[in-house]
């Protein structure tokens, strides 16, 4: 069995692969769904990542269907207490901003949703400037002391942000950011890299990053003259346009045939490598997508390895 790794300062403990759950009422339907949720704890995961707005996007969509198919799930299987459920505030159409009484209302609405009365991982899921870090803060430690938030974290914040709310919490000794949430992969690297990761490792926060396998690019399905039928094909596709994307699928093509293993599970294994890194999130619309993502979790790679990739991705 796959060892937990703790998150951050929490008392929380997570498989090293977060499933994400914006594909769950997007381009898996509730059946698909299940499936793929059933295959995934079945494999030992714990850590379920979703958003209110997942997936407002979608026609005839109103945001908040991956939470209700979690909650319909939790509720089947009778799991709840072994799961580890992460969602956001402030992009719900219904729920937008981070006022103080826009996230206490949607964090009712998420749990309603979820069935559950509690959310293990509470994200702001947009920053928003506009706001006192002050008036976030507080609010969501109101939720973490009303028993409804066991802990809060952050997503797409700036190190300046980031910063002020951490110090706040500190002085005021209100719940404190545990995780943050950024884009960073092989071919995004400065979205992270930095200022934001020098902070997440000053203050012992453990980052949990999206976009992964950068909209599937890094399972090297995208390749010259290849047509992929997917809602995400253009912007994956666009990394083959770069210097840096062909290189990084060059070496990642070498050490996957080398290591006997797919190329997704290389390039989340070179993540999960990287400091601060505790669990980067990958979904799956079908089982049968799910085993080169479950397979990070028993691959490390050698120093020589991981440079060979970082080089790559420079």
């Amino acid at each position: 069995m796959t060892s937990l790794r703790k998150l951050g300062t929490s008392d929380l403990e997570v498989f090293p692969l977060a499933l994400g759950g914006n594909v769950f009422g997007w381009t898996a339907d509730e059946k698909d769904s299940f499936a793929v949720l059933d295959a995934y704890t079945a494999a030992g995961g714990n850590f379920i990542d979703t958003a209110d707005s997942y997936s407002a996007w979608v026609e005839g969509n109103e945001g908040g269907e991956s939470e209700t198919i979690i909650g319909n799930w939790v509720a089947a299987r009778g799991n709840r207490a072994d799961m580890v459920i992460a969602t956001k505030v402030s992009q719900h159409p219904r729920y937008q901003g981070l006022t103080a009484a826009n996230i206490k209302a949607a964090a009712d609405a998420s749990l309603t949703r979820l069935g559950t009365d509690y959310i293990d991982l509470y994200y702001t899921h947009f920053d928003k400037p506009e706001v006192p870090v002050e008036e976030i803060i507080t609010a969501l430690d109101d939720l973490v002391k009303a028993g409804k938030v066991r802990a809060i974290a952050a997503s797409n914040i700036t190190p300046e942000r980031l910063k002020a709310s951490l110090d706040f919490s500190a002085t005021e000794g209100l719940a404190r950011y545990v995780a943050l949430q950024p884009h960073y992969n092989l071919v995004s690297r400065d979205t992270y890299e930095g200022p934001l990761q020098a902070l997440a490792a000053e203050y012992g926060l453990a980052a949990v990053p999206y976009f992964a396998l950068a909209k599937g690019f890094l399972t090297g399905k995208y390749r010259p003259g290849a047509t992929i039928d997917s809602p995400r094909a253009a912007g994956a596709g666009a990394y083959l346009d770069t210097p840096r994307g062909p290189r990084v699928l060059t070496a990642l093509d070498s050490i996957a045939e080398s290591r006997g293993t797919d190329v997704a599970t290389v390039a989340l294994a070179w993540l999960l490598a990287q400091p601060t890194i505790t669990a980067p999130i990958a979904s799956a619309r079908t089982v049968d997508q799910l085993p080169p993502l479950l397979a990070v979790a028993d691959l490390t790679l050698t120093p020589e390895e991981l440079n060979h990739l970082t080089a790559a991705s420079s």
